[in-house]
């Protein structure tokens, strides 16, 4: 037997999700992601060349929330676009 769940707001309208990835632009400098390669050669993990930190952002919408909408947050506040970039994924 399979079940479906589906997320609802307060309002009782369908919810959706949405995945922010949001990165550090090549070229600008990642001292976590230093600090966490420097710390993986010093556990004997040798193989590790560099390491990139960045941050994921999991967001509940309301129904009729669209891509554009979230880019538009990740533009005003999620995301530093001088120094960071972002990805969208509605899920």
């Amino acid at each position: 037997m399979e079940y479906e769940f589906i997320l609802q707001n307060e309002a009782g309208g369908r919810a959706m999700k949405a995945r922010v990835h949001v990165m550090l632009k090549n070229g600008v400098l990642d001292p976590q992601g230093e600090a966490v390669r420097h710390a993986l050669g010093a556990m004997g993990f040798d193989g590790v060349k560099g390491v990139r930190q960045g941050k994921v952002i999991e967001l509940d919408l309301d129904e009729g929330a669209s891509q554009s909408d979230v880019e538009t947050m990740c533009e005003k506040l999620l995301a530093n676009t001088v120094i960071e970039s972002y990805s969208v994924e509605m899920i």
